[in-house]
């Protein structure tokens, strides 16, 4: 199956909440008028656009509307396409390794988000391509993380640098940076804590990590990169202003989106965040996480 049947498969539920609900209020009026796109724009906001967002992108069909003066409902649907497109605009930017040396790549997300299996599914990928990758089980909370981490190692052919459970996380991070170095590594994935007592504790310990590991290296961490499980739709986003906040995030890797229909969430996200998605998964397989293509996405969601 390619990625875009697996795409559109992953975001029915998505389209089917929005686009099949847009397909139908279109389908009642014989021409555009206001309650039309008010219609719509409620739509937007009940499949997690946020209101913001939405009131934005209907604000600009309305212009379009007027613009060229339509009155036929279907070229609704066009505009609307088109918007969400221009919407995610900036949001494309691939995951690169260095050309030399090492790449690290801080990875972080609160507990659920899929942060380790997206791990592994990063570090599987580059493996297959002949790269040496190194991850380091910095979630040193949880005795189950560590085990997680270190069966996901073996399985994609990486190797696991991992302490004793309630370990320093930075000590991990350090010595799993100094083993990458020392070994020539081309990519070191570094797992952190998706919960502790406090969510201060979390923050200042992710700020820890990056302080150490970034004097270690001699260069700020190549990529900071925030999961967001797509099931918990605006949460997701008051998730993703922590994290930026804390550490200032370099990208978004948004999972789940076969699991809700709250897929929306991924237009207030690039709204409100200048960090671009990275990556999306639709799925537990390593083709599942892919890229994030906007043409895709938004022909995806249209079907």
């Amino acid at each position: 199956m390619s990625w875009f049947e697996r795409l559109k498969n992953g975001l029915k539920k998505t389209s089917n909440k929005l686009v099949g609900r847009i397909e139908g209020v279109i389908g009642s009026y014989k021409t555009i008028e206001p309650e039309l796109l008010d219609e719509v724009e409620e739509l937007l906001v009940t499949a997690d656009i946020g209101v913001e967002t939405a009131m934005g992108i209907i604000d600009r069909v309305k212009e379009r509307v007027e613009e060229e003066e339509e009155t036929d409902p279907s070229r609704v649907e066009d505009y609307l396409r088109d918007e969400l497109k221009d919407k995610l605009r900036d949001a494309e930017e691939p995951l690169e390794l260095r050309e030399d040396g090492l790449t690290v790549m801080l990875v972080m997300g609160v507990n659920g988000s899929g942060k380790t299996t997206t791990i592994a599914k990063i570090g599987g990928k580059y493996v297959s391509q002949g790269k040496d990758v190194v991850f380091a089980a910095s979630d040193t909370f949880r005795a189950a993380a560590i085990e997680q981490l270190e069966l996901w190692a073996d399985k994609v052919g990486a190797k696991a640098i991992s302490h004793d459970i309630g370990a320093d996380p930075s000590a991990v991070a350090y010595d799993g940076l100094e083993y990458s170095l020392n070994n020539d590594a081309d990519l070191l994935l570094i797992d952190t804590a998706g919960r502790l007592q406090t969510k201060h504790n979390l923050m200042e310990e992710l700020k820890k990590i990056d302080r150490v590991v970034e004097k270690k290296l001699g260069r700020p961490v190549d990529e900071r990169l925030l999961t967001i499980d797509a099931t918990n739709g605006q949460n997701g986003v008051s998730q993703a202003e922590k994290f930026d906040e804390a550490v200032g995030l370099t990208g978004i890797i948004l999972t789940k989106l076969d699991s809700t229909g709250k897929g929306g969430v991924i237009f207030q996200i690039v709204d409100e965040f200048s960090a671009p998605i990275k990556l999306i998964g639709v799925g537990e397989n390593q083709e599942d996480l892919h890229e994030f293509d906007r043409e895709e996405f938004v022909e995806a969601l249209f079907r």
